[in-house]
């Protein structure tokens, strides 16, 4: 990651989104040993929803397995530039996915050109199979790029990203590596994500060398989630390494616990495609109620009665929270990253 970091620390740094960064992590900090929500500035990341709908039935989504209650669509490119001139002056990031294929929204490329030119770091998460041109993601601006892909065969890919094609998302990876060649540029990084599961534990040798023969930047191997008993038997790897869970009988619970802290609800913000702010990304049918931009500014919504009442209540018990219970806060969700180096 050091080149990304690197990358994200010459484009987006400013003095200014500096010391809101400060503020936000003094005000985090005082509100855990206070038990009492301090919010001092912008959150210096921005979640943005593209949309909700998907291309894949992958099982363990709700939007791939039809479980997402929220209506469905995708943001308009006023919406995104509201939110963008709102936040560009204090926030480092913007991350652009949620439940969705970000690359299914048409504007997806106008959207990264509007905060690239505001000097704001940009990170997509895709699934590999609808995607624009490759020479026009580069040009676009987009600083990093997360394909997803869990397996080296595609009987074994299906299994999961059901209704995907293997050959298609290699393909694409191979065309972006190029595309980055002709443009002469560095960007975007290309991060191969390989979700480690119980059919695919066995080639993740194989992806490796997969990986290093296309030529992205890097392999991250992630632990997945799981919802029910069922899925510890479908899905979970054998190999405890590639766990996030205990598991004890049918039941199985965070190996980190579920400490009464939440980085991410100080640092990380959170709109959806209808501009409705949530909580986080796990609040996935936003059942935590906060509003609208289209009532309230993001600074009214983020400092608002509605999130610090949430925020109070989680630094007293987040185990009340049904949300909280399988969440990624405190998580080694990457299990193992590989910086893959060119020959």
């Amino acid at each position: 990651m050091i080149n990304e970091n690197l990358r994200f620390l010459r484009k987006s740094l400013t003095w200014q989104r500096t010391w809101n960064a400060v503020k936000v992590y003094s005000g985090y900090f005082l509100s855990l040993l206070l038990k009492k929500p301090l919010i001092w500035g912008y959150p210096p990341v921005i979640m943005i929803e593209p949309g909700n709908i998907c291309n894949l039935r992958c099982p363990l989504c709700p939007t791939g397995n039809g479980s997402l209650q929220r209506p469905k669509g995708y943001m308009d490119l006023e919406t995104f530039r509201q939110i963008i001139d709102q936040t560009y002056k204090h926030s480092f990031m913007v991350v652009l996915w949620n439940q969705g294929e970000p690359f299914l929204n048409d504007k997806i490329l106008e959207m990264v050109k509007y905060a690239d030119q505001r000097k704001m770091f940009t990170l997509l998460s895709t699934n590999g199979n609808i995607y624009p041109e490759p020479e026009d993601i580069v040009a676009s601006g987009l600083d990093s790029l997360i394909i997803s892909l869990d397996g080296a065969s595609q009987e074994t890919y299906n299994k999961y990203r059901i209704n995907g094609r293997l050959s298609k998302v290699l393909g694409f990876a191979e065309e972006l590596v190029q595309a980055r060649k002709k443009l002469k540029k560095k960007n975007p990084l290309l991060r191969w994500q390989f979700l480690v599961m119980k059919h695919n534990e066995h080639e993740i040798e194989a992806i490796k060398l997969e990986a290093k023969q296309i030529g992205v930047d890097n392999l991250e191997l992630k632990t997945v989630q799981i919802y029910s008993p069922e899925d510890i038997e479908n899905f979970l790897p054998l190999n405890p390494r590639y766990r996030r869970y205990k598991i004890t009988g049918e039941n199985f619970e965070l190996k980190a616990g579920i400490p009464n802290r939440c980085r991410r609800i100080w640092v990380n913000g959170v709109i959806n495609w209808d501009g409705e702010m949530t909580v986080c990304c796990f609040d996935k049918d936003t059942s935590i109620r906060i509003g609208s931009l289209q009532k309230s500014s993001l600074l009214q919504l983020w400092k608002s009665r509605e999130f610090n009442n949430f925020r109070q209540q989680l630094l007293k018990n987040r185990k009340a929270f049904t949300i909280c219970r399988n969440c990624g806060e405190s998580v080694k969700m990457r299990v193992k990253q590989t910086i893959i180096k060119k020959d």
